[in-house]
């Protein structure tokens, strides 16, 4: 019950167990093209170049902007959370020049200052994070989308922790790259990382086209910079995605079949009772959190969903209450990162977990192993606190 990674969905363990084929096998690059076909509902878009990228989240994450990012290349970051600066970092690694649009932990970033940054800079890409589990906080997206049609950069989207969970509605955004994982909402396993594109993106990604030289022949090379990352480079993966299937790596097939199956779970489901699920959880779990005497961390106009933020109440041993926990219940919550360190415990309701009898579990070991630790709280008030919400 952390903020990820969480329980992965008994189909998609089975779906991990087949044998594996080889990358050029017909049947496999028959589910390659399903896999792209799925991730396109899954990130309502219309994007071609929808795939995965093998690796955990961050796979993708640093595949989005070693490949549009080339040295001296401004990029403004918005930045709130632990993950604002790790895209930051990466972009510092392409040698990139960062400017950050910088706000409070807890709080979401103020569209207007990032518009103020982005006519300053002029910058190549804007990036930003949708739901930053490290503030457990989801930054609004469609207002970056607009400043950026508007003044020529594209917008790049980290939507690891949301996807699956909370809408990411790619095309109505006007995100041009958007990352996710599968070990959160999606309900999988990390290594796999979904990605989409639009054609601007793919058209200057493209524009970057190197071919490894053991396959390249006449006019296959772009004149742009070569991407800095072979295993990273997208023009390299997306020829390889293509109809061409031109050699880059083998395929982690195990994985792709668990990415294949966690798309077909969320689609069966459909998005909107998904999202409902994972909100309604949420809600219970916060209900929950505040009627045993607790406080909920972070602006709850803007909380994610799937993430709950919770104040460590004082004369509690912040690192025993987590421990306990996971001896005496068998249920894992997670810690938090830099200026919440030791502060505030992150509870996650995301896939197979955004479910009634796990949040009230949650809840009612959670009263038991605080009151252990001397803490008082209401007897049965967060079970029924959170069991109201659910009905």
């Amino acid at each position: 019950m952390g903020p990820g990674p969480i329980n992965v969905h008994p189909r998609v363990l089975r779906a991990m167990s087949v044998q594996l084929l080889g990358q050029f096998d017909p049947e496999f690059t028959g589910y390659m093209n399903e896999v792209m076909a799925l991730y396109r509902g899954v990130f309502q878009t219309q994007n071609q170049w929808t795939f995965v990228v093998d690796g955990t989240s961050r796979a993708g994450i640093e595949a989005a902007l070693v490949s549009t990012l080339q040295p001296g290349d401004d990029v403004v970051v918005v930045n709130a959370g632990r993950f604002g600066l790790l895209l930051a970092e990466i972009a510092e690694r392409c040698d990139a020049r960062v400017t950050f649009v910088e706000g409070e932990w807890g709080k979401v970033v103020d569209p207007q200052a990032v518009e103020d940054a982005v006519k300053r800079v002029k910058p190549r890409l804007v990036a930003c994070v949708h739901g930053d589990t490290s503030t457990t906080i989801a930054q609004p997206i469609e207002a970056i989308g607009e400043i950026c049609q508007r003044h020529g950069a594209l917008l790049y989207v980290d939507a690891t922790a949301t996807l699956g969970g909370m809408s990411v509605p790619v095309d109505a955004w006007k995100a041009d790259i958007v990352t996710a994982g599968l070990q959160k909402c999606m309900g999988g396993p990390s290594g796999s990382a979904p990605i989409t594109i639009s054609d601007k993106a793919a058209d200057y990604i493209f524009s970057r086209r190197h071919v490894e030289k053991g396959l390249a022949t006449a006019g296959m090379t772009g004149n742009g910079r070569r991407i800095a990352s072979n295993y990273f480079d997208l023009a390299m993966i997306m020829d390889y995605w293509s109809d061409k299937r031109l050699n880059h790596h083998t395929e982690a097939a195990s994985m792709l079949f668990a990415a294949r199956e966690c798309a077909r779970i969320v689609l069966e489901e459909g998005l909107e009772a998904r999202f409902t699920r994972h909100a309604q959880a949420g809600a219970a779990m916060t209900a929950g959190v505040e009627a045993m005497g607790l406080t909920v961390y972070g602006d709850q106009a803007h909380k994610m969903t799937n993430v709950t933020g919770v104040i460590a109440p004082a004369g509690v041993d912040y690192d025993r209450v987590k421990a306990r926990m996971r001896t005496e219940f068998e249920i894992e919550i997670g810690a938090a990162f830099g200026p919440l360190a030791g502060k505030i415990w992150r509870i996650g309701t995301m896939g197979v977990n955004a479910r009634k009898h796990a949040v009230l579990q949650t809840l009612a070991a959670l009263e038991a192993v605080l009151r252990w630790e001397g803490f008082s709280a209401p007897a049965g008030a967060g079970v029924d606190a959170a069991a109201a919400v659910f009905g």
